[in-house]
């Protein structure tokens, strides 16, 4: 049985797509949903579904001690972020190597980096007059953003799409895909 854990800082859509994904799992589980923020929404929505939350505040989660204690107690064997906002420090990708991926929300290695995130993202590729916009999941490492591509998928925005218009085509990307994705991971490991 692979123990999954998801880390996230805000409403959870995707946090709760996976929990469910993996619901009827009979090789899978999520067993931790953590947040650096203990108002992150999406810890309510892992406690609906039964799932155990942790917060690590921002300035713990640099300390070794505190995060692989805790992903020890929880037996983690994968991590997933999932609208995570902290840069991943370099002990815990040391850590799980090659066992913590990342969903970015633009067709990378475009509009990445640090302080590229969430609405930010798409109001960049607004700005850049874009015709295609997408998902990236890739392997966290110490570069942000730089990890191997796993998977993209993409999808056509026009000049009249506003930011809001760009972030709804891309998240029902990842609603429909993301899952999918980890499941296929988790198994060739």
């Amino acid at each position: 049985m692979t123990s999954l854990a998801i880390f996230v800082s805000g409403s959870g859509t995707n946090c709760e797509n996976l929990i469910k994904h993996f619901a009827s799992s009979d090789d899978v589980h999520v067993a931790l949903v953590l947040s650096n923020r203990p108002d992150a929404f999406a810890l309510e929505r892992a406690r609906r579904h039964g799932v155990p939350t942790e917060v690590v505040p921002k300035a713990d989660l640099n300390t070794p001690e505190v995060v692989l204690s805790l992903l020890k107690r929880y037996n983690v064997d994968f991590i997933v972020l999932a609208g995570f906002l902290p840069i991943v420090p370099g002990f815990l990708i040391d850590a799980y190597p090659g066992r913590i991926v990342n969903l970015h929300p633009a067709l990378l290695p475009k509009f990445g980096g640090k302080g590229m995130y969430g609405h930010k993202v798409h109001e960049a590729v607004k700005a850049a007059g874009e015709r295609m916009t997408g998902m990236t999941v890739h392997y966290v490492t110490g570069e942000v953003d730089g990890g191997p591509i796993i998977m993209q998928f993409s999808t056509p925005i026009s000049p009249e799409d506003t930011v809001e218009d760009i972030a709804e085509k891309e998240h029902r990307l990842e609603m429909e895909y993301f899952p999918g994705i980890i499941d296929n991971l988790i198994h060739k490991i």
